[in-house]
């Protein structure tokens, strides 16, 4: 088994302590990064993302394999930075304000910079002019907002209203999810995209950064 098959092994079997050796081993052995992050860590992030969306492995396994994902990430951030390789678009996540749930919005978060986006997570309880200042500041394709409460989805509408009065909704995708979430409250609302679950939120959300 060659050593970027075998990182993506032990990255899917949750041993960050055998991904970090493997990552630094292809390092010294002069390996290209890009090929480390994108044919080693992300291949096997990417099969953890279809066996949870297949129902297959449970957030556990998935928070595990994450931490593994992290181990071998850290060591290439420096590598990445230094060689000018740009993150495939740039997300600003968090629970809208008067939500305090974060494992949903945490897994997303693995799962996207699993698809190599960088994501500026903004935490719980987010007011929607915060995200609408980060994104704006920061340049960012897309707003991803979480809410677990039906009396914290209207605050996702408010994100939209305040996108469009900054002046950025036609520069932004907003993103919306969690457990009482629907695709027709998604319209309802105004807002772009709505996916069930992590693994499929981080695949739209490369497809939106590809495409603007």
């Amino acid at each position: 088994m060659n050593m970027l098959n075998e990182i993506s092994q032990k990255l899917q079997q949750g041993n960050a302590k055998a991904v970090k050796e493997l990552v630094q081993q292809a390092v010294d052995e002069g390996c290209e990064v890009t090929a480390i992050l994108e044919e080693g860590l992300m291949a096997g992030m990417d099969i953890v993302g279809e066996k949870f969306k297949n129902n297959e492995i449970y957030v556990p396994e998935v928070l595990i394999a994450a931490r593994a994902m992290n181990a071998g990430t850290e060591l290439l951030k420096p590598l990445l930075s230094s060689s000018g390789i740009k993150a495939k678009g740039k997300v600003v996540l968090g629970t809208v304000k008067g939500d305090m749930h974060d494992i949903g919005k945490n897994l997303v978060r693995m799962m996207m910079e699993g698809k190599g986006l960088e994501v500026i997570d903004l935490g719980i309880d987010v007011p929607s002019e915060k995200f609408v200042e980060v994104a704006e500041k920061e340049n960012a394709q897309i707003i991803a907002c979480s809410a677990l409460l039906t009396t914290t989805m209207n605050e996702m509408k408010k994100i939209v209203d305040a996108a469009s009065e900054a002046g950025i909704r036609e520069n932004v995708t907003i993103m919306v999810g969690g457990a009482p979430v629907t695709d027709n409250f998604r319209e309802s609302i105004g807002a772009d995209i709505y996916k069930p679950d992590a693994a499929s939120a981080a695949d739209a959300a490369v497809q939106a950064c590809q495409a603007r």
